[in-house]
């Protein structure tokens, strides 16, 4: 932080001027960060737990156990954490909006149907109140909505924000919980985290009990509660009955049901469907419940999708659609029970985009189909670039690409994150929903008639293999072979020797392009071994024309792999011999 910065701060949170002076810069920031906590006594709370912070990080957001009593998962994501976080968060963005006094910033917290959501927003609040900065509490929301909070112009909802946290933990189990953060510039990356976890290490070591008191009436004195998810629905509303021609309800006569898992995503029906006219009558699991009793809502999991399809069937419904817990993920399912997810979705919201702009790139993760690739570039005329996972990596490529002059207008992985360049780049679950809509809707409106075969027929000539499996080979980390170094290390060296052992291999081809494991072709279909992005796994997809052919990708793997004593194979070594 320079010295600038610095004083601009010191001013909002009223540190004593002797602290400002230029040759003090080595001590500002310690000074911003403990003055947080600064009251009579000094003396550290001491029934505070030690944590880990950094052990928080998961990629680009922050992940931890929030509820006790599930075995063997101890609690790091408490209340005085998570005032520390967003105390490093506050800081962090004062820095990065260079702000100079003249005015207070202020950040929106929103949060899932989660059970320990409540506890959190009221920590989050107190650490961004006692940084000095104002509150504005949402309650229930979608992570793509508290985005849009920061680019939102509308005094009477206090928008734009500076910044935005999101309470989540999306598709994991109940007593899990988490942070995303927002600016206008979009989603924080990386190293941006790691940034803020430091800063609210340090916070949280120098925590007085004087000091978190303070926090508390400081919250209660800046706090503000709107009801934002009005604003962003409205929008939603908007985007469908501009695209059919402005028609006040281009949706009317259509039965549509949402299965929103009991997570954030319940709004879909009632604030965006109905007003368009749609009938949403047998929709499911709409009101929040964080103990998640019907299903997980997550748009990959089976269990789930075949929830929607069953009320999609039962109902006699046009098309179904379902979201994950906060709503930044989603999938479809139409008339027939035909699922829009994973390698489907992203060829129908590939085939939408392409007509809007023809030749354009499409980034997807490393999992995806060569039926995929063949489909977005032999039919549609498009050009497919299979990059990594994890939807931060897509977006982030599909963002470089615009940067180099490779236009992209859509980034997609299979999990159902999905992002467009005409939505500020976010991974918006409503809103790739809405394009779906958009496409029925003007079908209508042109008079098209059909329903979700409108989409269906888009996916004509989509190869689709006859079989696939995911495999997860982990790794030991007490294992010998490992020798004292890191799963990260020892897992590159397996793909180094898999890379050089299919070298050896007439049958099979390396993919010429790959930016994630090593991918190789061969019997009729195709394998990707990888490093998973956090954990000591090593996934393994295989797709083939059969079951047989699988099984001898299957075994190329497992002879490449039988010298790694420290990898456990018996997942592929039992869908090997089971087959």
């Amino acid at each position: 932080m320079d010295c600038h910065s610095f004083h601009a701060i010191a001013q909002l949170l009223k540190i004593p001027e002797q602290f400002c002076k230029p040759k003090n810069c080595s001590l500002q920031r310690s000074v911003l960060d403990s003055h947080y906590q600064a009251a009579p006594s000094t003396a550290a709370v001491p029934n505070l737990d030690k944590v880990d912070f950094l052990k928080l990080q998961n990629g680009s957001d922050i992940r931890g156990v929030a509820v006790a009593g599930v075995e063997g998962e101890p609690l790091n994501l408490t209340e005085p954490v998570s005032e520390a976080i967003a105390a490093g968060f506050a800081a962090w963005l004062l820095e990065k909006k260079k702000a100079d006094g003249s005015r207070r910033l202020s950040i929106s917290v929103g949060h899932d149907s989660r059970i320990s959501a409540k506890k959190l927003e009221d920590a989050i609040s107190r650490g961004i109140a006692g940084a000095g900065l104002d509150v504005v509490q949402y309650g229930l929301a979608s992570t793509p909505a508290m985005f849009n909070s920061t680019v939102t112009e509308d005094d009477a909802f206090l928008c734009p924000v500076d910044g935005s946290i999101m309470i989540t933990a999306s598709h994991l189990p109940y007593n899990r919980n988490g942070f995303k953060f927002f600016t206008n510039a979009g989603g924080l990356g990386k190293a941006d985290i790691k940034n803020i976890l430091e800063r609210a290490a340090d916070i949280y070591n120098k925590f007085t009990a004087e000091g978190l008191t303070s926090s508390k009436g400081k919250a209660l004195a800046s706090v503000k509660r709107v009801d934002y998810m009005n604003v962003y629905t409205s929008d939603l509303v908007k985007a469908v009955r501009k695209a059919a021609g402005n028609i006040e309800k281009p949706l009317e006569g259509f039965h549509i049901v949402v299965d929103a898992g009991n997570g954030a995503g319940g709004f879909f029906a009632a604030k965006v469907l109905e007003p368009l006219g749609a009938v949403t009558s047998g929709s499911q699991f709409l009101e929040p419940d964080g103990m998640f009793p019907n299903h997980i809502p997550n748009p990959e999991d089976k269990t789930a999708m075949k929830a929607i399809t069953q009320a999609v069937l039962d109902n006699k419904a046009d098309l179904g659609i379902i979201f994950d817990t906060d709503v930044d993920r989603s999938a479809a399912v139409d008339s027939t029970g035909l699922e829009f997810n994973r390698n489907r979705l992203i060829a129908l919201m590939s085939a939408i985009v392409l007509e809007e702009h023809p030749g354009t790139t499409i980034v997807t993760d490393s999992v995806t189909s060569d039926g995929l690739t063949t489909f977005i570039e032999k039919k549609l005329g498009g050009k497919h670039h299979r990059f990594k996972r994890g939807y931060k990596n897509v977006i982030d490529e599909a963002i470089r690409l615009n940067s180099v002059g490779e236009e992209s207008h859509l980034a997609i992985e299979t999990s159902g994150h999905g992002a467009l360049k005409e939505n500020h780049w976010l991974d918006d679950g409503a809103y790739l929903m809405v394009k779906i809509l958009n496409k029925i809707a003007s079908a209508r409106a042109s008079g098209l008639t059909g329903g979700s075969k409108v989409l269906t027929g888009l996916l004509e000539g989509l190869q689709e293999p006859a079989f696939s499996v995911e495999l997860r080979l982990k790794i030991n980390q007490s294992h010998q072979d490992l020798k004292g170094g890191s799963f990260r290390d020892y897992g590159e060296a397996v793909l180094k020797h898999l890379e050089n052992y299919i070298d050896s291999n007439p049958k099979l081809q390396k993919a010429p392009v790959n930016y994630e494991g090593v991918r190789v072709s061969g019997y009729g279909g195709w394998f990707l071994l990888r490093l998973s992005l956090h954990d000591p796994v090593l996934p393994l997809n295989i797709e083939a024309p059969s079951n047989n052919d699988a099984v001898l990708l299957g075994n190329v793997v497992r002879a490449a792999l039988k010298e790694f004593s420290a990898l456990d194979t018996s997942a592929l070594d039992k869908f090997v011999q089971a087959s």
